[in-house]
């Protein structure tokens, strides 16, 4: 048999990779999951029999079947095709049920790769086709936005500086709604290498072959892993997850995306720009073992091992850079001068050392003075990391002695001599190959890697400073209680942070994230506790200080920030360390709360009303204000596309710096590959320019400026208005429907999945103000409802289109007004997630069959009014009728959900009735684990 990726034509093969429109360009997609498919049948047959791999392709025949009778509209034949999986699956035994969701599951992972590797093998398409007139053209790119810019009139020089303004800072979180192990993740990893090492052209039919078996091996091995966690992650285990996508992607990506920066400038504009004149456009934070909120786990001694086992990862790269530079930087003396200032500083390291030449380096590299002096860099770093080098056959052995870096501009400089002796003496190639890639790492990562968040919520710092208070105000008499646990944690926190901002690397920690802020108070605790741990609040020197950065997440606390703000900045002591901070101020969005808080609509419009505000009081005050956005992978908790999120921004309240979110599954699905990594970050700088800039708002007439128009805000004013009553009084004001969401959905069963070290629930019975978000929009996501995601937007706009023109308007804002469109198609891709047939089989699991009914039927309403109206504003027939290729996406994953939905309500149903044992629970979070790929969403 011919190995499945073997084409008929090789020609044919490359016309697919070339091709820019139509069924050629989708058909290597194509292929790669229908191989994929065949593989993973032979591994089901394989490992678990033919019987198992009967009944998976009985219920995914059955699934296919049903969607297609519902789409042609015979919906009794769909109804019984339901009714006969629903039949078969309670025939299952535990354990085959078990299996049967796996094997789902697979299939998800397969297609997943599928869709990534073709989300590679098209930016690869597009780079190669097409011409230097036709290549990113696409707003989503830098090239297009540069393109839009100079064709608005805006200048080369305008363009650099807008250019030097960005600073986009995405910030890793733990939160968890990452489903998969990192053994899995791994796995992944090295099919997806495989997957794309069959598209070369072309390639010998035994090297198919080859990868082919290879793919099979690791889908065997994969099944024969444990997809679930046994235990709970440690935040060591999350720390560990966080930093591999350094060395996964991030560290091999930043060379070459600022070289497309690079390239890109000179397209567009002509300009001749190196690799270290281009302005710092990226860094990265961190909150993994900083968060602390609602997180018993991350104690000091975790934070402190947090920031070591970052500048640990980030020194072991430097060190692997310089050893390449050692060995390939080999010239001499007598072919090329060395600078003097090379020379001179080889000297002050014998002074140091009080050694001479000979005794420091004998006949090694006689001529050869870089390597001599990167001999000398590599041993300051090693004592930097701590680990100097005890082979006594190496070099660096000898220069133990050598001093550590103090600062990463003391790295930085030493890096900057060889470069500028290079470039003195032809040797710029060299240094654009060798050195600069590390310059620019250097001053990206510094000697730390990333900023760790440290976050805490503002009650537990009311409690600490009254607790405190107590303390330091007793003068004489009986000393007040013993402090409180907590309280010890937050003085012993602070007093974490103390000790590594004195260390060599004070900017690892910079930012104090408070959440629930609802005051001035809430922040100015934050200062008064961190002075009482002995940490300095001001920048000074090369120590950035400590901000505290309020997170506003409620609808009341968001409609409040503004005037918050106000009087914090205009607060006498407060201004003094806004001065120290460069009279610069961070301030943290809450999409995830503002959603549960205050429904899909409303949130989105009263976060953009904060951040317009926000910037108005920033320029009253004399403030520069840099906003943090707290968005979760699901569009219930702020996700969706990158670019359309950034350019979304109200016109005139961005400044170029932004700290977005990176939380849970998103990072796999953005970080697990060097182009993937690199696509995802263009685009998030290229937005930030989009947006910043504004070319659309320069060209009359142009449409998508983003300028907010008086009928526009008034709305969506009114509309948010109808859709925050709609959704108080219907989902938080009735208490029967947080009962439901107990009973139909699998939120209850999070904890068997052990995503994450954070517990899932806070303490308490649960009530809507201790329900965490996260499990909020996980469990209607499992239930394929997605309610946090369109709740109440239907009823805001059936009820405003009523007046006359109305929608209209709204058709009109839909095709001018990014927030608006941003809205409105995420709420789509929503909808067309979500699936009203497998939900009511969760809503059967509610005994109470009035209760049942009532809260089923107002949010089937609900969602078909919420239909009907995206499909009316948006003037489609059909959900994602203008997105073919997600509209494909979700087509082709169904047929794989529906079964392990399926199987997932079987066995709640089980565990409701009493069968409530470890197979069950390792069941379920089996479906949980399959049911999130499938969806590409968690929490």
């Amino acid at each position: 048999m011919p190995p499945l990726w073997k084409p008929e034509s090789w020609a044919e093969r490359l016309a697919e990779l070339e091709a820019r429109t139509g069924e050629r360009k989708e058909a290597p997609l194509r292929r790669d999951v229908r191989s994929l498919g065949v593989l993973l049948g032979r591994v089901l047959r394989e490992q678990a029999g033919e019987e198992l791999y009967g009944k998976v392709e009985e219920l995914r025949q059955s699934a296919i079947r049903r969607r297609e009778a519902q789409a042609q509209g015979r919906i009794h034949e769909a109804d019984k095709l339901m009714q006969s999986a629903v039949l078969a699956v309670s025939r299952l035994t535990v354990d085959e049920a078990y299996r049967l969701s796996r094997a789902f599951a697979f299939y998800f992972e397969l297609i997943n790769l599928a869709e990534t590797n073709h989300r590679k093998r098209r930016r690869l398409s597009l780079q190669v086709s097409g011409g230097e007139a036709k290549r990113g053209a696409q707003r989503g790119e830098l090239r297009g936005t540069l393109r839009a810019m100079r064709e608005a009139g805006i200048s080369a020089e305008k363009a650099m500086q807008w250019l030097s303004r960005i600073l986009v800072v995405p910030v890793f979180t733990a939160h968890p709604t990452e489903i998969a192990r990192r053994t899995v993740l791994m796995k992944r990893r090295r099919m997806g290498e495989f997957l794309e090492r069959l598209d070369p052209i072309p390639a010998p039919e035994e090297e198919l072959a080859a990868m082919e078996e290879a793919l099979t091996a690791e889908i065997t091995a994969l099944w024969q892993t444990d997809e679930v966690r046994s235990r709970r992650p440690a935040v060591a285990d999350e720390v560990r997850m966080g930093l591999d996508y350094y060395d996964v992607s991030i560290f091999d990506t930043l060379p070459g995306l600022y070289a497309e920066v690079a390239a890109a400038l000179k397209s567009e504009y002509g300009l001749d720009v190196e690799l270290t004149e281009l302005p710092l456009l990226l860094r990265f934070g961190s909150w993994i073992g900083g968060d602390r909120d609602g997180n018993p786990f991350v104690t000091p001694e975790v934070t402190r091992q947090a920031i070591a086992a970052a500048k640990a990862r980030l020194l072991d790269y430097y060190d692997q850079r310089l050893r390449q530079m050692i060995d390939l930087l080999t010239t001499s003396a007598q072919q090329l001068p060395v600078s003097e200032e090379l020379l001179g500083r080889l000297k002050d390291f014998q002074a140091e050392l009080h050694l001479s030449a000979d005794a420091m380096f004998g006949a090694t590299f006689e001529f050869e003075m870089y390597r001599r002096y990167l001999v000398c860099v590599r041993a300051r770093l090693l004592n930097t990391a701590g680990k100097p080098s005890s082979d006594p056959e190496m070099l660096e052995t000898a220069r133990t002695g050598l001093s550590p870096y103090c600062s990463a501009a003391d790295f930085l400089e030493d890096l900057w001599v060889v470069r500028r002796s290079l470039a003195q003496n032809r040797g710029v190639r060299l240094a654009e190959t060798l050195v600069d890639p590390l310059l620019l790492m250097a001053k990206t990562f510094g000697l730390h890697l990333h900023t760790l968040d440290i976050r805490q919520h503002a009650r537990v710092h009311r409690k600490a400073i009254e607790e405190a208070s107590a303390w330091c105000e007793k003068e004489s008499g009986t000393a007040p209680g013993p402090l409180s646990a907590e309280t010890r944690d937050v003085l012993e926190t602070f007093r974490a942070i103390a000790e590594i901002k004195a260390g060599c690397s004070p900017e690892a920690i910079r930012q104090y994230i408070v959440s629930g802020a609802s005051c001035v108070e809430d922040v100015l605790a934050v200062v008064w506790l961190a002075r009482l741990g002995g940490v300095e609040v001001a920048g000074r020197g090369g120590d950035p200080g400590l901000m505290p950065v309020p997170l506003f997440e409620s609808i009341e606390d968001l409609r409040r920030a503004p005037e918050i703000c106000r009087e914090l900045w205009t607060n006498p002591g407060y201004r003094k360390l806004l001065e120290s901070w460069n009279n610069t101020q961070e301030v943290m969005l809450g999409y995830s709360d503002s959603n549960k808080d205050g429904g899909m609509l409303t949130s989105t419009w009263e976060i953009f009303r904060a951040h317009r505000a926000l910037h108005e009081v920033a320029r009253e005050c004399g403030v520069r204000l840099r906003l943090f956005h707290g968005r979760g992978g699901t569009v219930g908790r702020g996700g969706g596309p990158t670019h359309r999120a950034i350019y979304a921004q109200p016109v005139g309240a961005f400044e170029g710096q932004i700290r977005i979110t990176e939380q849970g599954e998103v990072l796999n699905w953005k970080y697990s590959d060097v182009v993937l990594a690199e696509r995802n970050l263009e685009l998030m700088i290229a937005a930030s320019l989009d947006a910043l800039a504004r070319p659309n708002a320069l060209i009359p007439g142009a449409h998508f400026s983003g300028v907010m128009r008086p009928e526009w805000e008034t709305a969506l004013e009114e509309l948010s208005e109808i859709s925050f009553r709609c959704y108080r009084e219907r989902v938080l004001g009735d208490p029967e429907v947080l009962h439901y969401f107990e009973v139909a959905t699998p939120a209850g069963e999070l904890e068997h999945a052990r995503i994450g070290s954070r517990p899932a629930r806070r303490r308490g019975q649960i009530n809507f103000a201790n329900l965490r978000a996260i499990p909020w929009v996980f469990g209607w996501t499992q239930s394929r409802l997605l309610i946090p995601a369109w709740f109440g937007v239907g009823t805001a706009l059936a009820e405003y289109a009523k007046k006359p023109g109305a929608m209209k308007l709204l058709q009109a804002m839909m095709a001018d007004f990014p927030l608006f469109t941003d809205l409105v198609r995420n709420v789509e891709m929503a909808l067309a997630k979500a699936d009203l047939g497998i939900a009511s089989l969760y809503a059967s699991l509610v005994p109470d069959q009035g209760l049942r009914e009532r809260v089923f039927g107002m949010l089937k309403t609900e969602f078909e009014r919420t239909r009907d109206a995206v499909l009316a504003v948006t003037g489609q027939k059909d959900l994602l009728e203008s997105n073919p290729v997600l509209a494909r996406s979700i087509l082709l994953r169904n047929p794989y959900v529906d079964p392990m939905s399926l199987i997932q309500v079987d066995l709640l149903r089980r565990k409701r009735a009493g069968e409530d044992t470890d197979e069950v629970n390792r069941a379920i979070a089996g479906t949980i684990s399959g049911i999130a790929a499938g969806l590409r969403n968690t929490g």
